[in-house]
């Protein structure tokens, strides 16, 4: 009928499964934290690394505790220069094609004698029509 040692054969079997995919997360993350460090030498590199290859467990568990808080403030801070670089980006391109901007662009185009007066208007007419 129902075995219940494989029952808990299966339990055991997916708590080591979730253990060794929670290290591998650990263990890229902190490989990744250690090669974005700009204040960590070559040299300090290496022996992290050497030290990840050769006692993998013991040195993740050390790293985090010895470098955890600064790694959090890495992580924060490569977060921030993201989120800044999108709005940036977005900044620029809402403002390329804002009516007032193109409006703008085309009083110049005007005044240099490039375009009509009818295409003035037109343009400004269309600008602020998709504005509505």
């Amino acid at each position: 009928m129902f075995d219940l040692s494989e029952f808990w054969s299966v339990v055991w079997a997916f708590f080591w499964v979730f253990a060794f995919i929670a290290y591998l997360i650990a263990l890229f993350s902190v490989i990744s934290d250690l090669f974005r460090d700009h204040k960590l030498n070559g040299w300090g590199k290496a022996a992290w690394t050497l030290f990840l290859i050769f006692v993998p467990f013991l040195t993740v568990l050390v790293y985090l505790v010895a470098r955890g808080p600064g790694m959090q403030e890495r992580a924060a801070t490569r977060s921030k220069q993201a989120e800044d670089a999108i709005d940036d980006r977005i900044r620029k391109v809402t403002q390329q094609h804002s009516p007032a901007a193109e409006i703008a662009q085309a009083q110049t185009l005007a005044s240099a004698g490039t375009i009509t007066a009818q295409e003035f208007e037109a343009i400004k007419k269309h600008a602020l029509a998709r504005s509505s």
